[in-house]
């Protein structure tokens, strides 16, 4: 912190501390001074100061000092090499000097012989198990010895098992989907030809051939030499953008004649160390014997990353990185045992519980008068009270996941759901945050062009066949007119800017233009699947026969342009072919229409606009085309009254613009350009600025041609999905890779952010000054969605963090864009850290399971993108629209369910240990058992388990209900299905039930003790067997027969309990009558309580259910 508080007064001027202070951050009730003190204000600093004595010792800091210490040992065992920079020499791996990672993948939690050790752990860290270990090994020793051993450890056991093999099962999956990556065969290039490898048996300086049609992920980083000097890559894996990225080849290796000629040059590659930026490389290409040596630079245009996959084209690179040190690797985290809020809560209750056991056996004790051995009698109460936490509680509520699991999977309305994490189907009940990802989740990424407008007349999708009309028209005039005469449009173009009054053009015209500017500006390459020939494209025009439309497809770097090129094929100018120099266009009466492409400025997220100059072969006419963002063309296209308000227009349709202008040039206007262009991409300082002064040069006074509109298709059902998911209470982010515009636009068109509400765009900051006067200038805003990048987010993160945060909670949408995939999983964190809110992350890429694996609850997609999000998550669904049934009927079932089946057990265990108390109490503060051996395991399993357990196919609503009603969803966040409240009133009715049971039995027993027994036996499976019916909201015909088998069972069993009850006894009125009479006593008041709280104080379900 210190550091960072210094660094700011060497800031620039606009940073001056002076300027901050006069802008307090008032986020809290303090000021926010801006000295050295400054970042100890920050709430969080100051918990970390909290005193630290014998009480913080007792509640849970020998956990934080036990996991501390093994954190440090964990770290000194497998201390992290230091990542170096490295020269890799082509094709000789023997020749590194350091030794660099296997490239293998390793999802395992534990191996061999971490998985016993590392299961009882995860066992034993809860207080609740830990607890059953010790008052199980306490019946060793034969003065505490109560009972049979059986009756503590058969429970424990069991619980152990189920935990141990479900973990196996899970681990031996993990291994298998490993094994199964780390075995793909590879081509390698060596001095004897081609062989196969396994992935993992990769080394760093390896060549490898990827081709196009094994659709093989890149196992590894690569710098790359291609057959035809480029190729397009997927990184859609990595970064979310499933369009395609072109690649470049190093250029001396392209001059050699044959592939295998590599082995024969001595060449190296010098890379920069292995770093989290997916975005940028920093590399050197060096050839030392060539005369003089050639020197490369390598940027990331040389690179493919691991988990990348090529597209189209063959490959030839050199392995860089691998293993651990590939980019995707070092951006993923490493999955955590996720733990459910309901499991916590119920291990603090169990806490509470044991502190009660235990001041109940010291007054017990106290009431001997501390007689005799009174330690040990101490420890005998303490087992014998040892019912008050019942071990089944663990059982009961692992079977309740299983089945829930087994439910969520049975759905038919969420078809092909699959729940990997079974541990915590609860946690969908108790969300607030749900993060979640663009590309492939809220969107299909599929773009449909809808809308061209030309200023006075706008087309829509049903009038585009007028669009085709006027093309087909325009293009036969041209044709009809002789050779020499110029293209329709480009020469009264020329003559409207020397002369002075503007001559309005024909709509037929202007049409002919746009669709013919929106045909050449772009990035689009065509390509046919029948000719993958190895050296080049297919040759030019002559081929005409090869431009067949049934096997042509567009690769581009951006989905969009995609779309336009489409739609311009749709009308009738379709592009056929493209290289590096030149396009061709066919008209719809089948002409081919060259084009020399003379220069390309490609789209920056700087610049928002892409342009290209290309000169006509038939005319010789040179025409510089322009498209990009509204807001960097508006004032470059000359003055017009239409623009701004039809670009709104469009985004609330929630469509992305595009504007596309023309300008053309005489020779000398170009010649003049080309030679600027060319000296300032010379200059050695400052190039980038030099380049883009030349090209602004040219961005003057451009001509308007028309504004297109293209629709990202949403996925089904996104709206009524993000609406319902808004008024449960949940509150909605989206953090996307994708660029601001973009976002922003789904935002609206999804309804994540509703239209009456304003979008607060966070402006670009680089530093603590800037950061501060945004942050302040946010603060103003009232009810607004806010938008921010994630350079912008990073900053803010440094110096305000709290502040952010809180500022960004009160939001009604947050969408951040441009987030790595590790930025996804710090918001997650920064979530559960500041709010103490559950986090819901779902995602379908590979660069959205560091987000699922940090959040409460992860929620994968099976999508275009694969299934590397969907077997990182807990939970995989296979459409976006699902998610409203799985949290508002699944979810909010299971946490119910669960917290009523959790507080049944405890009253269960709390009831008979009442009973205990009584009995020992009168008499003489014995520390004898009141029931013995076989009853008190029936009493747990066979005479109440199926009762008990059949409260997880309780609902208070139905399914229906739940969606059509998603406020019910906002109750559960509140945590009132199971708090102290709750429980305190279950541990009220067990005492009142305990109490009467017992003193209800020694009243009316005569003469013989066994008879008390019997009595109160038989009368506290009945109060258990009709607790469960007055707890049940809705029947089902499984509890139904649940109750009855439970009743005749303990009926059968009678027969065979002689050792505890006398037979002749049992079949007398008197036993009848008096147990009918305790059972009513225990139970009645509880039902009248029922009855008159429904009628005068209902719940909110039951209002609805009525």
């Amino acid at each position: 912190y210190r550091n960072i508080s210094c660094m700011h007064h060497l800031y620039s001027l606009e940073d001056d501390p002076s300027n901050l202070d006069e802008m307090p951050l008032m986020m809290s009730e303090e000021g926010f001074e801006n000295d050295e003190s400054d970042y100890q204000t920050l709430p969080r600093a100051r918990v970390n100061q909290r005193q630290r004595g014998l009480g913080w010792f007792l509640f849970g800091g020998w956990k934080v000092l036990c996991g501390s210490c093994c954190d440090c040992l964990a770290h000194i065992c497998r201390r992290k090499k230091e990542l170096k920079a490295r020269t890799v020499w082509l094709g000789c791996p023997e020749k590194c000097e350091e030794k660099f990672p296997k490239n293998t993948i390793k999802n395992q939690k534990y191996n061999i012989v971490t998985f016993v050790p590392g299961v009882l752990y995860q066992q034993f860290k809860f207080f609740l198990n830990l607890y059953f270990l010790v008052v199980a090994c306490s019946q060793f020793v034969p003065s505490l010895k109560i009972g049979y051993l059986y009756t503590y450890w058969a429970p424990l056991a069991f619980v152990l098992a189920v935990t141990v093999v479900r973990e196996a099962v899970d681990e031996v999956r993990r291994f298998q989907r490993d094994k199964e990556m780390n075995s793909q065969l590879y081509s390698k290039l060596t001095v004897r030809g081609k062989i196969q490898v396994k992935s993992s048996d990769i080394q760093v300086g390896d060549l490898i051939i990827l081709y196009t049609e094994h659709n093989q992920n890149v196992p590894l980083f690569f710098s790359s030499f291609f057959f035809a000097g480029a190729c397009f890559i997927r990184t859609d894996q990595l970064d979310g953008e499933t369009d395609w990225k072109l690649k470049v080849a190093v250029g001396c290796t392209q001059r050699l004649p044959a592939v295998g000629d590599l082995f024969s040059i001595s060449a190296y590659v010098y890379a920069q160390r292995p770093q989290l930026d997916i975005h940028s490389f920093e590399g050197n290409f060096t050839r030392e014997d060539a005369d003089p040596q050639i020197h490369e630079s390598l940027s990331i245009e040389n690179t493919l990353w691991a988990s990348t996959v090529v597209a189209s084209g063959t490959v030839i690179g050199v392995v860089i990185y691998t293993g651990k040190e590939t980019r995707s690797v070092l951006n993923t985290s490493y999955a955590k045992n996720k733990v459910g809020l309901l499991d916590l809560e119920l291990n603090r209750l169990t806490k509470a519980l044991f502190l009660a056991q235990v001041v109940l056996s010291v007054v017990m004790v106290a009431l001997q008068g501390f007689v005799g051995p009174w330690f040990r009698n101490l420890f005998r109460f303490v087992v014998l009270f040892s019912y008050i936490i019942p071990i089944s509680l663990r059982v009961n509520l692992d079977m309740g996941k299983s089945a829930y699991g087994w439910m969520i999977m049975k759905d038919e309305n969420i078809p092909g759901t699959v729940v990997r994490t079974s541990t915590i189907p609860e946690e969908l009940g108790r969300l607030v945050y749900l993060l979640t990802d663009k590309t492939g989740t809220l969107t299909q990424n599929e773009m449909i062009f809808k809308r061209l407008h030309l200023g006075t007349v706008s087309y829509g999708t049903d009038t585009m066949d007028e669009i085709q009309s006027h093309i087909v028209q325009s293009y036969a005039q041209v044709t009809s007119q002789s050779s020499n005469g110029s293209t329709s449009g480009s020469t009264p173009s020329r003559k409207s800017q020397s002369s002075g009054p503007k001559v309005r053009k024909s709509v037929s015209s202007r049409i002919h233009e746009a669709v013919k500017a929106i045909a050449l500006c772009h990035n689009v390459t065509p390509v046919y699947e029948s000719h993958t020939s190895v050296n080049g494209e297919t040759e030019t025009a002559e081929a005409d026969q090869d431009f067949s439309d049934d096997n042509r497809t567009y690769q581009a770097s951006s989905p969009d342009e995609v779309a336009l090129v489409r739609w311009t094929e749709s009308v009738g100018l379709t592009l056929v072919n493209r290289d590096l120099t030149s396009l061709q266009l066919k008209t719809p009466s089948g002409q081919i229409l060259s084009f020399y492409i003379l220069q390309i400025f490609p789209f920056t997220s700087e610049s928002k606009r892409m342009g290209i100059i290309v000169r006509e072969e038939s005319t010789g006419d040179i025409t510089f085309y322009m498209k990009g963002a509204d807001v960097a063309m508006a004032s470059i296209v000359q003055y017009n009254d239409w623009l701004e308000e039809e670009c709104g227009n469009m985004a609330r349709e929630g469509l992305r613009t595009l504007v596309v202008a023309k300008k053309s040039l005489s020779e000398e206007q170009y010649q003049d350009f080309e030679n600027r262009y060319n000296q300032a991409k010379l200059s050695i300082h400052d190039r980038t600025l030099k380049v883009a002064a030349v090209v602004e040069s040219l961005e003057r006074e451009m001509e308007l041609l028309c504004l297109t509109g293209v629709e990202d298709q949403l996925q089904a059902d996104v709206r009524p999905t993000l609406e319902l998911l808004r008024n449960a209470g949940i509150k909605i982010w989206m953090l996307t890779g994708d660029k601001l515009e973009t976002a922003t636009c789904i935002a609206k068109s999804s309804h994540l952010v509703s239209r009456n509400q304003d979008i607060h765009v966070f402006r670009p900051v680089s530093n603590r000054g800037e950061a501060h006067l945004e942050l302040n200038a946010f603060r103003r805003k009232h009810d607004c969605a806010l938008v921010i990048s994630g350079d912008s987010l990073e900053v803010c993160l440094r110096y305000y963090e709290h502040e952010f945060v809180e500022l960004a909670c009160q939001c009604p949408a947050v969408v951040c864009c441009r987030c790595s995939p590790t930025q996804k999983a710090q918001i997650v964190r920064l979530l559960q850290q500041h709010t103490a809110n559950r986090t819901c992350a779902i995602g379908d890429g590979g660069n959205d399971v560091s987000m699922i694996q940090a959040a409460d609850c992860g929620i994968g997609i099976e999508g275009k993108e694969g299934k590397q999000a969907s077997l990182a998550a807990d939970f995989s669904i296979t459409q976006f629209k699902h998610i409203g049934r799985l949290l508002m009927v699944h979810g909010r079932n299971s946490y119910k369910r669960s917290a009523a089946l959790g507080q049944f057990v405890m009253h269960r265990g709390m009831i008979i240990s009442t009973m205990q108390a009584v009995f020992s109490s009168i008499f003489f503060f014995a520390s004898v058992p009141l029931y013995q051996g076989f009853l008190m395991v029936g009493y747990a399993t066979i005479y109440t388990m199926f009762p008990v357990f059949s409260l997880v196919l309780d609902q208070d609503v139905k399914p229906e209900m739940a969606l059509l009603y998603p406020e019910l969803y906002k109750d559960l966040t509140k945590g009132r299905s199971l708090s102290f409240k709750t429980f305190l009133i279950w541990v009220l009715i067990s005492v009142y039930q305990g109490g009467i049971l017992m003193y209800g039995a020694l009243v009316l027993f005569e003469s013989e003790f066994v008879h008390v027994v019997a009595i109160s036996f038989t009368a506290l499976i009945l109060t258990e067997l009709l607790m469960v019916a007055l707890t049940i909201r809705t029947w089902h015909w499984l509890m139904v027969v649940a109750e009855f088998f439970s009743f005749g069972c303990y009926l059968a069993s009678l027969a065979f309990l002689n050792e505890y009850f006398d037979l002749s006894f049992i079949t007398t009125w008197p036993f009848l009558w008096k147990v009918s009479a305790i059972t009513l006593v225990s139970c009645l008041p509880l039902y009248i309580i029922k009855y008159l709280k429904r009628k005068f104080s209902p719940p909110s379900y039951s209002k609805l259910s009525s």
